[in-house]
């Protein structure tokens, strides 16, 4: 397996990376084919991060976790992979002969959207911001800024390629990005369509995107 590491706001570290590639390596067994894995470690507010993707085939797998210890991090974001693999080993493998015949019909249809994760600023950023206009104004009310909101804040950004699958075959995916959302093309009508998991009953939901009719 082909395997790249990244390491993010802290230093190159050679047992990190002799650790990550012994962990990762170990789903080799549940994979019919050589596939490729990028590892991401970073520190982010005095956590440790380890976020891990696998590419096998069709099927794209991945683990994200954070802890105060790195190695532990990577412990559990490569346990969240191999339970899924567990439970989707025989799919996989069947999957991959099906694979190759529609291949090239995948290829010319995938488009990718983008998904980017960000937080928003505290309540209090927007009280001083508020409270530092009112006071520019009292002082120089002509030339006083209106009061501006704290920007959002990027977290993380990624692109989706969105593939023809079934709704079956969309929620397969999503357990094994260790996902709570999917976004596919429908096999059968075509749709961009978005398969979710609900909070309340833990059962699943189906969202999809009609093309509005041509005008005349």
């Amino acid at each position: 397996m082909q395997l790249n590491i990244t390491f993010r706001q802290f230093g190159s570290s050679d047992s990190l990376k002799e650790y990550a590639k012994e962990k990762v390596e170990r789903v080799n067994k549940y994979l019919d084919r050589a596939g490729e894995a990028h590892v991401v470690l970073s520190l982010e507010r005095h956590l440790h991060h380890a976020d891990i993707t696998i590419h096998s085939g069709a099927w794209v797998l991945r683990g994200r976790e954070k802890s105060e210890d790195m190695y532990a991090s990577i412990d559990s974001a490569m346990d969240k992979i191999e339970a899924q693999l567990r439970k989707y080993k025989e799919k996989i493998k069947n999957h991959h002969g099906r694979e190759r015949v529609h291949h090239r019909h995948e290829l010319v249809n995938n488009f990718k959207v983008r998904h980017k994760v960000f937080e928003l600023p505290e309540e209090e950023a927007f009280a001083d911001a508020a409270d530092t206009a009112g006071a520019l104004r009292s002082a120089t009310p002509a030339a006083a800024p209106a009061a501006q909101a704290p920007a959002q804040r990027i977290v993380r950004t990624s692109e989706i390629t969105v593939k023809p699958m079934s709704v079956d075959e969309a929620v397969m995916q999503m357990n094994l990005l260790n996902q709570d959302f999917y976004v596919f093309q429908h096999a059968t009508t075509h749709e961009v369509c978005v398969v979710y998991r609900r909070k309340d009953d833990g059962q699943f939901g189906l969202i999809g995107v009609h093309a509005p009719p041509n005008a005349g």
